[in-house]
């Protein structure tokens, strides 16, 4: 791990900040994340301004939860704009990271929502943490969010995929799921950023997960992330895990189950997610590497 940075100024509370790329094994690729360890969480205002500091689409705030369990802690996620209920890659990051300083390979993170069990193993390339969310649903897109979506992106709707009916998705953060036919149409990812930031705070989303289906068990994800104040992330372990939530209402797959997901290509910081489904379990597990930056 790179030397940490002292993540705090006069009157702040202290801890130990680090910047990590999850989902990736290159510190040029995956999606950057700040995560940020100390005894005892920062005020929410402190909070915000490390993570505007930061500038990463999140960062996590860890400390221990109270319980005396080594693995325990509380987890708060802040983008630069606001506080957000859930954050896959900087989860991923922060098993690592935590791993990296003697936690514990099994961890229980306590976010705003509930707990999120996240597991730790060598890999060939380094630590991979898998993290498993709380239990999801799924539900139909309302017809004016779709509609307002679409003319937001410039898409048609004869360019979704009518095997893939737009959803939205909920693996701890909601995420509106909308599946194209082709390529060509998930390249073409422009939006007016305040529109559409307007639009998703309105439906309470934290991303639009859109999505192609490259095969059976690999999907292309380019996902816009206004209401965070960041144009696009490049891996998204929330929307991932709402994307599988997403499959298994629809029948598309049957636990047990894996798939993946390439995001980042078109940024040039290209991240691939493992998703997994296991028979009986109510959430969904996400699997990553994290590498220091």
């Amino acid at each position: 791990m790179t030397e940490p940075t002292p993540a705090s100024t006069p009157g702040s509370t202290p801890g130990t900040l680090l910047r990590l790329a999850a989902f990736t094994t290159d510190p040029t690729g995956g999606n950057p994340a700040g995560v940020w360890i100390g005894d005892m969480l920062p005020p929410p205002d402190e909070m915000q301004r490390i993570a505007a500091e930061v500038g990463y689409s999140e960062t996590a705030f860890l400390a221990p939860d109270g319980s005396g369990d080594p693995g325990g802690f509380r987890v708060r996620y802040f983008s630069p704009l606001a506080e957000v209920p859930f954050c896959g890659h900087a989860t991923i990051a922060s098993g690592v990271a935590l791993a990296d300083r003697g936690a514990p390979g099994a961890l229980e993170l306590t976010t705003n929502d509930g707990t999120v069990f996240v597991r730790v193993a060598a890999g060939p390339d380094g630590p991979v943490a898998t993290l498993t969310s709380v239990a999801t649903w799924v539900k139909a897109a309302p017809s004016e969010l779709l509609t307002s979506s679409l003319g937001l992106l410039g898409w048609d709707p004869d360019e979704l995929d009518g095997a893939l009916p737009p959803a939205i998705a909920f693996a701890g953060a909601r995420h509106l799921v909308i599946a194209v036919r082709k390529l060509a149409t998930l390249a073409r990812l422009t939006y007016p950023f305040e529109a559409m930031g307007a639009l998703m705070r309105e439906h309470d989303l934290t991303t639009l997960q859109l999505v192609w289906r490259e095969g059976p068990a690999l999907f292309r994800a380019r996902d816009p992330f206004p209401v965070g104040g960041v144009v696009e992330d490049p891996a998204t372990g929330a929307a991932a895990a709402a994307l599988g939530a997403y499959l298994r209402d629809r029948g598309e797959i049957t636990p047990p189950a894996m798939f993946e997901i390439i995001q980042g290509v078109e940024m040039g910081r290209p991240s691939r997610i493992v998703v997994s489904i296991e028979p009986g379990e109510p959430g969904v597990r996400v699997t990553g590497t994290a590498v220091p930056i």
